[in-house]
């Protein structure tokens, strides 16, 4: 799986190997994705949306 670099939503820093860990749906307001890297992954039991079943 090809690596993404961007903002990792948990440590709240630029990153590499980000995953999408959820879909903040719009609704009135301006939605959004949040991203986790493979560190914050492990530390918070985070499972990416595309390895869910």
């Amino acid at each position: 799986m090809p690596s993404a670099f961007g903002w990792c939503a948990w440590h709240k820093g630029h990153a590499e190997d980000l995953r999408l860990i959820q879909i903040h749906e719009q609704g009135s307001g301006a939605g959004g994705n949040l991203f986790a890297c493979g560190p914050c992954r492990q530390a918070h039991h985070l499972v990416p949306l595309a390895d869910r079943p």
